[in-house]
Formats: C-alpha cells, sequence, structure tokens
C-alpha cells in the first residue's frame, strides 16, 4: 500500500473524529446546563444518548456483518473486477444490512 497517500486520508480521519467528539461533549454539557439542575431531565438525556450509541454500535456491526457476507460472496463466486454485478451484491448487502437493523430496533422501541 502507498504510505503517500494512507497517511493523509488517516491523519484527517483522525482530525475529523477529534472534531466530533469535542462537539458531542459540547453539545452533551449544554444540554446538561439547559436542564437547570434537574437530575430527573439530566439522567434522561444521559440515558437516551447512552440508548442512541448503543443503536448506532448495533446498525453498524449488522451491516459490517452484511458486507463481510457481501464480500464473502463477492470472493466464492470468483469476482475480481469491479463490475456491476459486484457493486449491486456490496449494495444489496448493505441494504439488507439496514432492514435488519430495523427490524430489530422496532421491536426494542419503548
Amino acid at each position: 500500500m502507498n504510505l503517500d497517500i494512507l497517511l493523509p486520508i488517516t491523519l484527517i480521519v483522525g482530525v475529523v473524529y477529534a472534531i466530533k467528539v469535542v462537539v458531542e461533549a459540547k453539545s452533551r454539557r449544554q444540554m446538561l446546563l439547559a436542564a437547570d439542575g434537574s437530575t430527573e431531565i439530566a439522567n434522561a438525556l444521559l440515558r437516551a444518548q447512552e440508548r442512541q450509541a448503543r443503536m448506532a454500535s448495533l446498525r453498524w456491526g449488522i451491516v459490517l456483518i452484511a458486507l463481510g457476507a457481501g464480500f464473502g460472496l463477492i470472493h466464492w463466486l470468483g469476482w475480481t473486477e469491479v463490475s456491476p454485478g459486484l457493486v449491486a451484491v456490496l449494495a444489496g448487502a448493505t441494504g439488507i444490512g439496514n432492514l435488519v437493523f430495523f427490524a430489530i430496533s422496532r421491536g426494542r422501541e419503548p
């Protein structure tokens, strides 16, 4: 792999992730301050954020497993060239992963 390309991409991804973490922490702090010291509201906000983070992890886990299955199918079929069929398998695997997440998350709604 060409490090001249990989290193800047990794640096950009790291900087973007760091900015995302800082912005989320600042918005969480502002929400807690807006709760005006009410522990019930603050706890509800924190529980909602925790649930949202768990659901995001569940979604990405399911989508990545579906994509892994898609790549496995591509390998099993022996496709080595990028073709519309290969792209369709990966797009279909991503769609199936999202639909599975939707079905699972519907049963978990309060």
